[in-house]
């Protein structure tokens, strides 16, 4: 083999070395995103199974159940145009109240029912998500501007 061939062949080792890597980087990317879905999207069948996202929206008022003994709670979740019933095994957030805006990571389960791994409350009185806000805005249903502090959205 000549040294141009070796060359060669290095040069194109080097080069399928790199794509694997970087196939392997993007398949690790991917599985590791977050997207945001609105009640009104898994309900309408757009938010996937099985998979990891975000969900975000009011916690409707009088749907807070708990199971006695145990941490688990159950609450339905609104954007004003549909309705999500999440269940969480944990410890909630302090500032996790009926009424609050809060986004919700998990899975969908195919009972649609949505199994929260954790549950994110806005952390002061002037801040909602921007995807929950633009949510509430598209159904018609945001919170009067007073619950914010005059605010205005």
């Amino acid at each position: 083999m000549t040294p141009r061939q070796r060359r060669m062949v290095w040069v194109s080792l080097i080069v399928v070395g790199v794509s694997i890597a970087t196939f392997l980087a993007l398949a690790a990317f991917q599985k590791n995103l977050l997207y945001f879905y609105t009640p009104s999207q898994i309900a309408s069948g757009e938010a996937p199974t099985g998979y990891a996202f975000r969900v975000g929206g009011l916690v409707e008022n009088g749907s807070v159940k708990r199971d006695p003994g145990s941490l688990a709670v159950r609450f339905t979740l609104t954007d004003g145009a549909a309705r999500v019933t999440v269940f969480y095994d944990d410890i909630l957030p302090d500032l996790f109240r009926e009424g609050q805006g809060i986004i919700a990571i998990g899975q969908l389960q195919p009972d649609g029912l949505f199994k929260a791994s954790q549950v994110l409350a806005k952390h002061d009185e002037n801040y909602m998500p921007p995807e929950v806000a633009d949510a509430l805005k598209k159904s018609g249903k945001m919170p009067p501007v007073d619950e914010f502090k005059g605010e205005a959205r």
